[in-house]
Order: C-alpha cells, then structure tokens, then sequence
C-alpha cells in the first residue's frame, strides 16, 4: 500500500481537479543511505584531532623500531621516544629524509632510461652510507634498552605493564637441553631461569610442533613471528658463542617462589613451651601432619643448600662437587623408585574387561602380624574400628611436649 500524503505537500492544482491520480505525484528518490543520524555533515572536532594525531605524534607509530615493543607509553605527546637521546632522534630523522630521498630517485631511475646513473644520486648514497657509519660508531647515539615505562600498552592504566615471554631461541635451547641431553626439568630451569611448569610446557609444544613439522602440516609461523615482535622477549644467551663468555642467562621469572598450600590458608593458635625450640618443621606439622617445612617445599631446595655452602666459605670446585654428588645421589634415588614401581606393577595380574580391567595381586596373611592392624593387612582397610571409636580412651591430650 503506498503511504499517505498530507494535504499540506499536495499542490493546490491537484486538490481541486479530482481526475488526476495519485500516481502522477513522482517524489525525489535518494540515491545513498546516511547511516548518521546528525544532519551536520562536516567533520567533527574529535575526527580532525584524531586525523593530526595520526599525521603527527601518531606517524612514529607507522613504522616501529624494529626490535622494539612499540607501545603508545614509550612515546610523548609530540611522539618523541622517550627513553631515546637526542642524537639518537637526529639521527633518525636524517634517515627518513634519506628514505624519502631515496623513493624519489627510484622515481627519478624509473622515468629515465635504463642503464643511466646520476653523478649527484650515488654521490647522495654515498654520503648516506657513511652517515650510518659514523652512526654506528658513536655509542651516545645508540638506542638504550626498554625501561619499565616503556612497557605500558595503555598510557591511560599505569599499573599494568605487559610481561615478557619466551623467544624462539630460547624455546629451541631449552627443548635440546632436556631431549637430546637428557636434563631434567629441575636442572634445565636452574640453567635458564625459566619455572618448571614453563619448562615442562616448552617441551611438550616443541614436540608437538616437531611432530607437525614431519607430518608436513604447516605451522602459523608468519603469526608466531608477529606476535613476538609486538612483546617484550626473553633472549637466549648462547654461551658457546665468544662474545657471551663469561655472561649469564637472562632469568625470566623467579624459579623458587614457595607455592600456598591449601592448609596454610587458615590461622591457628598453637600453644608452645617457653623452653621449646619451634621450627619451621614444627609450624608445618601444626597445620597438617603431611606438610614439610618451607626449605623442602619449594621448587629448588638445592639452592637453598647451595647458598649455606657459599656462606660457609667454600671454594667453587668443592661446591661444584657437592652439588654433582647431591645430583648423583637424586638420580638414583629416582632410578630406584622407578624399578621399585616397575616391579609392583609386574607382580601384578592384570585381566582385561570390556568396562574395566581386574587386578589380582598375591596375598599372605603373615604380613598383618600378631595385632592383626598392619597397614598392609585386609582388614584393617574395610572396617576396622580406629582405637578413637571405643570406650574408655582418653581423646584429648595430656601433655605437652617440650
């Protein structure tokens, strides 16, 4: 149905002649939609501001510092790096006028005939490139590292700085430490300065990713590769290298902060003898009978006993002695457990099923003893009464031990 029209926009020539139709009344037609509701059609103050801004502080942010993260806190409201020197900020202006100049001879190569060079256009890259020597050179001028500051993707929220991640470098060294040298997860992170769960995560990746590599999938390397140069990077220092002699791996992250336990979460009263010696061991075992003291808790307790030895005077070959011993002594340890559990799960009979599988194991019954309460004993498992259950014990205590 078409819409109705006012009296008011209808000529006076076709109210008063009733023969005429409604429709010989032809309206302008539009030929392009406003998808804005104001009926001012300029440019807004908010959109010129944002267009100087971006053909002025905002033109450094077009083409980054290579190895660099980049972010609008590193920059000042003239888009001066801050971090930068003066001469540094010379010195990149003279190279993007070289690089405007250096366009404008293409140009000027394309028009002219092939084959031709200009006297004065080598003469200009001539002079360039002993400008980037000189450059190079003189170490005032050299950009200086990242700052905390310069780390704020949001100039706006000063408290969060974005966190560094693992390079490649690093990833590949620390996946050949543990696969093709056979370290440890524990001995690659004290090596590194990378956590054991990032250490184990690294390693299973790189499998993963060599896995894909030989089943010919193609990997989203252009991705990975933007990505880390938009972060902040922990490099790998190759010691084998002669210009990292003598230097130490960049740490990532603390490697031996104590993780909460759940039962630690709750504050006690313990009362205590005066006479008594409370010790870590002895705080651990107030809240559960389970928890070790905080020296054996965390990630690395052979550090711990690697600073008591430097405390305690000893020279560089004994520690490092000590610390292979101590090595020696835990990979045995582990080798043991190993073949104990290797051994247990052989003496088993295992049966499988469609849902489940039965396990029989072989039993004697001189391994619960006289009392008949061993722990490896049947019965004390399904149903034997604790002595807490019977009548006649005391079960609160009577003493305190000093």
């Amino acid at each position: 149905m078409p819409p109705r029209l006012r009296t008011t926009n209808v000529p006076c020539t076709l109210t008063c002649c009733p023969s005429v139709r409604s429709q010989c009344i032809t309206q302008p037609s539009r030929t392009s939609r406003q998808f804005s509701q104001t009926s001012c059609q300029q440019v807004t103050l908010r959109r010129r501001k944002f267009y100087d801004w971006l053909n002025g502080p905002g033109l450094a942010l077009k083409e980054p510092i290579p190895g660099s993260t980049n972010y609008l806190g590193a920059y000042d409201r003239y888009g001066n790096l801050v971090r930068a020197s003066p001469g540094w900020q010379r010195r990149k202006a003279g190279e993007q006028q070289g690089q405007s100049a250096e366009q404008e001879g293409e140009e000027k190569k394309e028009e002219a005939a092939e084959g031709q060079e200009s006297p004065d256009e080598l003469e200009m890259a001539a002079r360039r490139t002993e400008q980037a020597k000189k450059a190079e050179q003189a170490g005032g001028d050299a950009l200086p590292p990242e700052t905390v500051e310069d780390l704020r993707p949001f100039p706006l929220n000063k408290h969060f700085r974005s966190q560094p991640v693992l390079s490649e470098g690093l990833r590949e060294a620390i996946y050949q430490r543990v696969k093709r040298d056979g370290a440890t997860v524990s001995l690659a992170s004290v090596e590194f300065g990378v956590s054991n769960e990032r250490v184990g995560a690294v390693v299973r990746l790189k499998q993963m990713e060599k896995e894909w590599i030989a089943q010919g999938k193609t990997l989203a390397a252009p991705y990975s590769k933007a990505v880390l140069d938009m972060l902040p990077t922990t490099p790998y220092v190759d010691p084998n290298r002669p210009e990292n002699k003598g230097k130490r791996p960049i740490t990532h992250e603390p490697i031996n902060d104590l993780p909460v336990h759940a039962a630690t979460r709750q504050q006690l009263f313990v009362p205590v003898a005066e006479s008594r010696h409370f010790t870590r061991v002895d705080a651990g075992k107030a809240f559960d009978n389970t928890l070790l003291p905080a020296d054996d808790r965390i990630p690395h307790p052979e550090l711990v006993q690697a600073e008591r030895e430097l405390a305690s005077g000893l020279s560089f070959e004994e520690r490092k002695k000590l610390a292979e011993e101590r090595l020696a002594a835990e990979q045995a340890r582990k080798a043991q457990e190993e073949a104990r559990l290797k051994a247990e799960d052989a003496a088993l009979k295992k049966v499988p099923q469609r849902r489940w599988d039965f396990v029989f194991q072989d039993f004697s019954i001189e391994t619960v003893g006289k009392s008949e309460r061993s722990l490896e004993g049947v019965g004390w498992r399904y149903g034997f009464p604790h002595e807490d259950r019977k009548k006649g014990h005391v079960k609160i205590p009577t003493k305190v031990e000093a």
